[in-house]
Formats: C-alpha cells, structure tokens, sequence
C-alpha cells in the first residue's frame, strides 16, 4: 500500500484524470471502472485520496455520487473546479474530411453540438470520455473520431483534428477531494471555508421550513440545497447542503443547532477551504 496514490473514476486520459494531475502532481492516479469501486478504493487504504466530480455547470450535479456520499465513510477535504475542454481526435493520418462518426459519452456528446452539427456527424455513445479514445486506438477506423480530453490523445497516441470544441467555453466541473481520515486536519484559520452536510427533517408539519430558518435568521449563507429519495423510498427525503464557514462559527453552530431540533439524521461531510475559482465567478 502506497499513501501517493489517488483514486477517480474512468479511464486514463479522463477529465478526473487531467484534475488529479493538476492538482495533485505527486500523486499517482488510480483509474477505477464505478464510483463505487473508486470509493471503496480510498475506504480500504488503497488510495489515500480520491478525486470525484459532484456537478458540471452545464449537464448538472452527477446523481450517483449524491447517493453514495453519506453511506461512504470518507470525508470531504477539498474541492477543485476544472475547466472543461472536450478535444476532436482520430486515428494518426486521419484528415478530418474523412470523419464520419463522434464518438463520447452522451454527456459530451450533446456539449459539443456545433461541432457536430456543422460537421454533419452521426454519434456513438460510449461510457467514458478517455473510453473513446481508448476503443479508437485500440480498433482503428479511419470513419471515426472521439471527443475527449487533450491527455487522451497523448496517452492513446490519437491526433487532435480541432481544439476545445465544447459549445459553452465557461463549462466547468467541480470535484470534492475525499480522504478515509475520519479527524482530518482543519483548514487554515486564515482561509474562508465550505462546510457540507446530509440532514433528514423529522416527520413533522413545516419542520424543513423551520429547519432552515436559523440559517437566514443568523445570517449564513447556504450555497447547495438538494433533495434525494434515500434507498428508494417515497417518504424518506434526504437533503445534502453546503455554507459557507465553518461549525465552530458561532452563526453556523446556532444555525446548526436549530436544524438539528427539526431533524432526525444530521451528519458533517466535510470541512473544506473553498476553491479561489469561486471568486472568479
């Protein structure tokens, strides 16, 4: 077991690949085929850390993760956000005249429209960004053409035919660092902080309503509210949140405090610095 390893979801040449590195340069990153398996990977000591994408400002927050968070163990040490590029790349001697086919996750796939509208291009699904690029390198067609990161191209020796073809160039991912410490260190007093939760309102009248009042009436800014059916049940509604601050603010614990006299289940995820990428936008 190696402490310098760091898990994400995909293949090699994945936009959670392209973070790892820029973020964590020293770090090896481990691909894993499941959200699942690249959490268990960090619960079991395998990787130290993880590095997994929760939303994307244009396709949304990504559903699986919502649901595995609160069950995983781990706790949340960071966030990054990354600018997401999506490259069109093919086969070495590929002309991109020849291309017939793009080939990328549907969530890629329909952020580059344009492209492929104005190419006249059919589609093919695939599981994984770097996937594509994988399968193309793997079985060449001189038809086809992948849409993904810059790094997959370089890892699966493809050639780019035309650069950062997403149609909305402010598309970002955000991530959240995950560790299997369960008493990390805390952020540095001097850095301003995000504080995550999941909370389950008691089955009363109004008692979301009442929960979330300390929030105003004590000043805290709540950035995330989202709701989730837990284990598929109709009547048991989970709600994962962030603010700003930290639990130890005296505003934050009061707001804290009420939230947890209208709630049955309420448990911290994380404590984290916040990105200086949110200053930028």
């Amino acid at each position: 077991m190696t402490t310098k390893r760091i898990a994400f979801q995909g293949e090699l040449g994945a936009n959670s690949h392209e973070a790892c590195v820029a973020h964590f340069p020293d770090y090896e990153p481990v691909p894993h085929a499941s959200f699942e398996d690249a959490f268990e990977a960090v619960k079991s000591g395998d990787c130290a850390l993880g590095m997994i994408p929760v939303e994307n400002s244009i396709a949304g927050r990504v559903a699986d993760v919502h649901h595995l968070l609160p069950s995983s163990g781990l706790k949340i040490i960071g966030e990054r956000f990354k600018p997401i590029h999506f490259q069109l790349m093919a086969n070495p001697g590929v002309k991109l005249e020849d291309v017939r086919t793009a080939m990328s996750m549907p969530i890629a796939l329909g952020q580059c429209r344009k492209l492929i509208r104005s190419l006249k291009l059919r589609t093919e699904g695939t599981g994984d960004t770097a996937g594509a690029a994988k399968l193309l390198s793997e079985h060449p067609d001189p038809t086809k053409a992948a849409l993904a990161p810059a790094l997959a191209a370089r890892i699966y020796g493809l050639e780019i035919l035309a650069r950062d073809v997403e149609d909305e160039h402010n598309n970002t991912t955000r991530f959240l660092v995950m560790t299997a410490d369960k008493a990390p260190a805390a952020p540095p007093a001097d850095r301003s902080c995000v504080t995550s939760f999941v909370f389950r309102v008691r089955n009363l009248p109004a008692a979301l309503y009442k929960g979330l009042g300390g929030f105003a009436t004590n000043g805290v800014n709540m950035t995330k509210l989202e709701s989730y059916m837990e284990n598929g049940s109709w009547t048991a509604t989970f709600f994962y949140a962030e603010v700003d601050g930290r639990p130890e603010d005296a505003n934050v614990a009061r707001a804290f405090e009420e939230l947890q006299f209208f709630s049955e289940k309420f448990e911290i995820l994380g404590v984290y610095p916040a990105d200086p990428f949110r200053a930028q936008v």
